[in-house]
């Protein structure tokens, strides 16, 4: 059971999801692994049980807290940071870079948002938080990093790989689930059906984890060659 106080994220499909596919990640003990948006701290601390240097961040001084007490708890070494993306990070790289962020499309401006939707307001097609993570993770992964990220198949998973194929990364979609719409979902079904996201009736969204690698400079090169 994991600490989680009211107004933070509490673990989910897409929670259970993206620590499924962490186990699929050969992560040697040591790895640098950094978490965004870590909520509960559910994902950083399975990385810190396999042996990882984890460093985990929130934007939310509630989610910030909560990790800490609940790494504490299990005495698993959790580096907990607030922050804005990789911004508490400047400069640093890791081995694994794991991310849920918000992904529920909507009107609202995620960096104006406050409170409890802090954990899924994601502005026009959901994919604010997503493009940027796509964009600033080559900068913060090792030579053969890896990045893994989760979201919802409405925000365009084709979308996700091709701004991770701009970025520089190789990636792939690693695991899918589908999932009934929870309280937020069902009362935006009918704005979203009426954009064109949703089918009319539509009561469900496919979850996916999207795993991108580091393409090696040299590779890159050989491909081209071989193009």
């Amino acid at each position: 059971m994991l600490l989680r106080p009211p107004g933070v994220y509490r673990p989910q499909s897409d929670t259970r999801l993206l620590a499924e596919a962490l186990r699929g990640v050969d992560v040697p003990p040591g790895a640098r692994v950094l978490e965004l948006g870590t909520g509960t701290g559910a994902v950083a601390m399975a990385a810190a049980r396999g042996g990882c240097e984890v460093v985990a961040v929130d934007v939310s001084a509630r989610a910030v807290l909560t990790t800490r007490l609940n790494a504490r708890v299990r005495r698993l070494p959790v580096r907990v940071l607030r922050g804005d993306l990789f911004a508490p990070v400047p400069g640093e790289v890791f081995d694994v870079i794991l991310a849920n962020p918000p992904y529920v499309p909507g009107d609202a401006d995620p960096a104006a948002t406050r409170g409890r939707a802090r954990a899924w307001e994601a502005g026009p097609g959901g994919r604010v938080l997503l493009d940027r993570i796509c964009r600033a993770a080559p900068n913060h992964l090792e030579r053969t990093g890896t990045l893994l990220i989760v979201h919802s198949a409405l925000n365009g998973v084709a979308a996700t790989l091709a701004a991770l194929r701009g970025a520089g990364l190789r990636p792939s979609i690693v695991a899918r689930h589908r999932e009934p719409f929870g309280p937020v979902m069902r009362g935006r079904a009918g704005s979203l059906t009426a954009q064109g996201l949703l089918r009319p009736g539509q009561a469900h969204e496919d979850l996916v984890v999207v795993r991108a690698d580091r393409v090696l400079a040299e590779e890159g090169h050989e491909r081209r060659r071989a193009a």
